[in-house]
């Protein structure tokens, strides 16, 4: 009888552990958002470019390779209208892990732009 409740005392605890550790693996994947001001400098196959300012007041561009779908609805980035309109951008950053021939693994970051604002 004593067995019997410390086999199931030592199930359970290991069935929380383990759930506790899948919910802290998933939060350690979300990544967090980040935002920047910046001129739109139009677009091109591989992604929109934005031209940013860093805080020694350095130009730098960044490209996002992703814009969600109602965003690109409601602004024309593929157009040139917008070129040269300050905006505030939102975006997430994904990085992809993708194996060469050679069998050597190459990261990619991904941005996706998830709120855009004309300033």
């Amino acid at each position: 009888m004593k067995t019997n409740f410390l086999l199931k005392l030592v199930g359970f605890t290991l069935s929380i552990l383990t759930l506790v550790s899948f919910t802290t693996a998933s939060k350690l994947s979300v990544q967090d958002e980040t935002v920047v001001n910046a001129v739109y400098d139009g677009h091109e196959d591989y992604g929109y470019n934005f031209i940013a300012k860093n805080k020694d007041d350095e130009e730098y561009t960044i490209t996002f390779q992703e814009v969600k779908d109602e965003l690109l609805k409601e602004f024309d980035l593929k157009s040139e209208t917008l070129i040269g309109k300050r905006f505030s951008i939102t975006y997430k950053t994904r990085t992809e892990v993708t194996k060469d021939d050679d069998g050597y693994e190459d990261e990619e970051e991904i941005n996706i732009i998830i709120k855009l604002k004309k300033m």
